[in-house]
């Protein structure tokens, strides 16, 4: 049976799309795939700096494509607010929205808005981000939410008691936390649509290990020079590339095979790498309790509702 690849893809003309992170690595690589099939894709990026010549590298490759970069902090609300006013001044309404950017591996910290830093840009920002824009997407005919986890979700807990991990600190266990939190996310906004008879879809994409700067610039802060040095040596000996790792996210963002509550995943041994597939993330991410209770957490902190859904 054939791979499923980028040729598989559908004509995306008419579409808009919202990639986040989208000036490098695996942000860079969707919103490349996204626009060659004729989508309108809004690139958010925390440094137009690196977003504007990001934009003019992907039309040298694809030169028709339309693109808008528009700055994206996830580290800080008030430009979460300010990106989602924008799109929806420019745009009736949204198909897809992929919740890509990240952080892994960074020293103990707080976002601008107090929250640690893993969680705070990784589930926070995206869970504002999503509820913003909500609107907007109930507009579009048949719109997806597409998270991306991380198999470091299954080293993953919370204690909803020490969310600003005032405890003992580990980058690796703040990490897992985060990327199971995008999935109690995924699969919770996914039955909220459900009881709403939305015709949005929610699911999840994990990349497998890809060689990206996400291995490389949140080790670094810190002053860090262990965690840089395996990343390079596990990139260069096990990490698949970024145009391989962007495919479950592709997959999950446009196939018609999809369907809302997915988990796409590369097919290779352990996930590491390979082509999409769907599959099963850990058993606690499909915990409905502890999902509700991240969901009533993340509303409160955030200060944002969903509308249109229950």
């Amino acid at each position: 049976m054939k791979k499923w690849d980028k040729t598989g893809m559908p004509d995306l003309s008419g579409k808009v799309a919202v990639v986040t992170g989208a000036n490098s690595g695996l942000g860079f690589e969707v919103t490349k795939g996204l626009a060659s099939k004729g989508a309108r894709v809004v690139m958010g990026c925390r440094s137009l700096e690196k977003g504007g010549p990001a934009s003019e590298q992907i039309r040298k490759e694809v030169p028709d494509a339309s693109l808008t970069v528009i700055k994206l902090d996830l580290a800080d609300l008030s430009t979460v607010r300010d990106f989602s006013l924008r799109c929806k001044k420019d745009y009736s309404s949204i198909d897809i929205l992929c919740n890509n950017a990240g952080v892994m591996q960074a020293p103990k910290g707080q976002t601008i808005d107090g929250f640690e830093t893993h969680l705070g840009i990784n589930h926070f920002g995206h869970f504002a981000l999503t509820g913003l824009l909500m609107d907007t997407l109930l507009n579009a005919q048949s719109s997806r939410v597409v998270t991306v986890s991380s198999n470091a979700h299954k080293m993953g807990s919370i204690d909803f008691n020490d969310l600003d991990l005032n405890g003992r600190y580990s980058r690796t266990s703040a990490y897992a936390r985060s990327k199971l939190a995008n999935l109690l996310f995924t699969y919770e906004l996914q039955r909220r649509l459900e009881r709403s008879g939305s015709s949005i879809i929610s699911v999840a994409a994990h990349p497998g290990f890809s060689a990206t700067n996400l291995q490389s610039t949140g080790p670094r802060m810190g002053n860090g020079h262990f965690w840089p040095w395996l990343y390079k040596v596990f990139n260069n000996l096990l990490a698949q590339s970024a145009q391989m790792g962007a495919l479950p996210i592709l997959y999950a963002a446009t196939d018609e095979n999809v369907k809302g509550g997915d988990y796409i995943a590369p097919d290779g041994l352990g996930q590491w790498r390979g082509y999409p597939k769907k599959t099963k993330s850990n058993r606690t991410s499909y915990d409905e309790k502890s999902a509700r209770q991240l969901w009533d957490i993340s509303t409160r902190l955030t200060k944002v509702q969903y509308t249109g859904i229950n």
